[in-house]
C-alpha cells in the first residue's frame, strides 16, 4: 500500500503545483486534561497545525506531542491532502476530491484514501466531508467517514470533527466526536493575531474500536494563530 501510495502521489501530483499556495494557517496549541482513556488519564499535549489552500486542493497537518503525568511521550501525526478532481459548484456542493490521509504514530503508519467535498451550510467557514478506505497497520482494514467544520460567531469559534469507521472482524464501531469552543482574546491584546482560550470535548465510542472502552473527556485550551 506503501508505494501505491506514493506513486499515485507523484502521478497526481506535478512538482511545480507545490509551489501554488493561495493562503496558509499556522497553529500551536497547549491543551490539557486528566480525564484519557487508555494508558496515563492525565496528560498534556502541544499540538502545530498547518492548513493550506492550493490551486491544486488543500491540505491538512497536525502533529501531536503528548506528555504524561507518569513520564511517557508519544507523538502522533496526521496529514490529508485532498486534490481537486473537479471545480464545480453545486447547489450543496463545492468541488470533488480525491481525498487521503496519513496517520502515523510511535509504531504504527496507517494510509486511508478515498473521495471528499466541501459542502455549502449558511453561516459555516467551512463543512468538508470525506470518505475513506482504510488500511490499517496492524488491524483489518475497513472504511471510514470524516467530517471537519468551523462555525465563527463575531470572537467565538465553534470547530471540530466527526469520524466514524465502522466495525471490522477485530474491531468494534467507533465513533470520535472531537469539537473546540474557544474565544479570540487577541483584540484585547491588540493582537492582529488570534490567540484563543476554551474548552475540547471528546466524544469516543470504541476508542481505537477497543468495545466498551468510551472517553468523554474535557480539556482546557489555549491557541495561538501565527
Amino acid at each position: 500500500m506503501t508505494k501505491t501510495f506514493l506513486c499515485l502521489w507523484l502521478t497526481l501530483f506535478p512538482i511545480s503545483a507545490l509551489a501554488e499556495t493561495l493562503w496558509s494557517d499556522f497553529s500551536l496549541s497547549l491543551l490539557g486534561s486528566n480525564q484519557y482513556e487508555i494508558g496515563d488519564n492525565n496528560r498534556t499535549l502541544a499540538t502545530f497545525e498547518l492548513a493550506s489552500g492550493h490551486s491544486w486542493g488543500d491540505s491538512f497537518l497536525f502533529v501531536d506531542r503528548a506528555h504524561f503525568a507518569n513520564g511517557d511521550k508519544t507523538t502522533y501525526t496526521e496529514w490529508s491532502p485532498r486534490i481537486k478532481i473537479t471545480e464545480q459548484s453545486l447547489s450543496k456542493f463545492n468541488n470533488l476530491y480525491l481525498a487521503s490521509t496519513v496517520e502515523a504514530g510511535d509504531n504504527f503508519t496507517h494510509y486511508l484514501l478515498g473521495l471528499g467535498t466541501d459542502i455549502k451550510i449558511p453561516g459555516f467557514k467551512f463543512f468538508k466531508a470525506n470518505f475513506y478506505y482504510r488500511n490499517n497497520d496492524k488491524k483489518d482494514n475497513g472504511s471510514q467517514v470524516t467530517l471537519a467544520w468551523a462555525y465563527p460567531l463575531n470572537d467565538w469559534l465553534y470547530d471540530g470533527f466527526i469520524d466514524y469507521v465502522p466495525a471490522t472482524d477485530d474491531a468494534a464501531t467507533s465513533m470520535n466526536f472531537t469539537s473546540q469552543l474557544k474565544y479570540n482574546l487577541g483584540p484585547a491584546f491588540g493582537l492582529s493575531t488570534r490567540l484563543y482560550i476554551g474548552i475540547e470535548y471528546v466524544h469516543w465510542n470504541n476508542k481505537y474500536g477497543i468495545s466498551q472502552v468510551d472517553e468523554r473527556n474535557i480539556n482546557w485550551l489555549i491557541k495561538y494563530h501565527f
